[in-house]
């Protein structure tokens, strides 16, 4: 059921062409499950339960369905003075009741499990940009000069890592539910953070803190765990030489942008390729095929879309007093005078 319900949303949403309006269409998807869940559930109920009730009553089925809906819904507007339907009766109250409630404890958890998710998440906007992307989040902390806050912000995505890992598995349409903003989405960001980690290690594998690395571990093994939650193949030991999606092109242009910045290299371009590619072969598969089921939002280096929708990164215009027309980033690696 799942798996119709889900494929019948991506395929009305790749007749959308604008990303705002498929994001809009697509944020319906995990809270009409639900409901839809919750109705074959009580659905199935009263069936069953209808059935037993036609059973014992002899009243016919028609009456017999009347007097369960009565009863699941506690109406008691129908019910036969018999031993027999007065068990069935109240059997249906109690299921009746234990599934709605049980909706209504699941719901809160969803909530909070999606609140924690989306907080790192939100937060990563300001170091990433919208969509986010791996290169920006070492540019920004160049930029401003806050490097040395990089240990600790790898620390945070590993245990958030962690937690998605494991919420995101036990309660399978989590990773459905989407960010407010159509330009965030949980997935992205995962994949930028992973790509950012990669870069340091491969470029200035002496300076970069361990934390990247642990933070890269966790993060492939939460894309993996999900991988297996639904059935999506992977090379749990791929071969550091693998195929990407991402294009040697691609990354020169990223690495370029962290040229421009003077990001503190110890290796060429071509020197942490290698490197480089190592790394984002144990998570690059996953990640692409999970963008795919859920449609996150194709921001840089998310190559291998079947849509083929890329939505470059969003920046403020970097506006000084000797400066207060600014410059706006258009591309990787070109700027456009406002």
């Amino acid at each position: 059921m799942a798996r119709i319900f889900i494929g019948t949303f991506r395929r009305i949403a790749r007749r959308i062409r604008s990303w705002e309006r498929k994001d809009s269409f697509l944020a319906f998807l995990a809270a009409v499950y639900v409901l839809v869940l919750l109705a074959a559930w009580l659905g199935l109920l009263l069936a069953g339960f209808g059935l037993i009730e036609w059973a014992v009553t002899y009243n016919g089925i028609g009456p017999a369905f009347r007097e369960t809906a009565s009863s699941m819904f506690t109406l008691g507007f129908a019910s036969t003075a018999t031993a027999g339907a007065t068990s069935v009766d109240i059997l249906c109250a109690v299921f009746g009741l234990g599934v709605v409630a049980l909706l209504i404890g699941y719901l809160p958890v969803l909530y909070n499990a999606f609140n924690r998710r989306e907080t790192l998440v939100t937060l990563l906007e300001a170091r990433a940009g919208a969509p986010a992307w791996g290169p920006e989040i070492l540019w920004r902390h160049q930029r401003i000069g806050i490097l040395d806050s990089i240990p600790a912000f790898y620390r945070e995505w590993e245990v958030w890592a962690a937690d998605v890992a494991e919420s995101h598995s036990a309660y399978f349409m989590l990773p459905f539910f989407r960010s407010p903003d159509p330009l965030r989405s949980w997935l992205t960001g995962l994949l930028a953070v992973l790509d950012s980690a990669a870069l340091y290690l491969s470029l200035s594998p002496k300076s970069a803190p361990s934390e990247s690395r642990l933070c890269l571990r966790m993060g492939f093994t939460c894309l993996r765990t999900l991988a297996d939650t639904f059935n999506i193949p992977y090379d749990a030991d791929p071969l550091p030489d693998g195929p990407l999606a991402l294009t040697y092109e691609d990354y020169l242009r990223g690495v370029k942008r962290l040229a421009d910045i003077d990001f503190p290299m110890e290796r060429t371009a071509e020197e942490a390729w290698p490197d480089f590619r190592g790394w984002r072969v144990n998570y690059e598969p996953t990640a692409l095929a999970l963008a795919e089921l859920i449609v996150a939002v194709p921001g840089p280096w998310m190559g291998g879309r079947v849509d083929g929708m890329t939505i470059p990164t969003k920046r403020p215009v970097d506006r000084t007093p000797a400066e207060p027309k600014g410059t706006k980033y258009t591309q990787p690696g070109t700027y456009e005078e406002l």
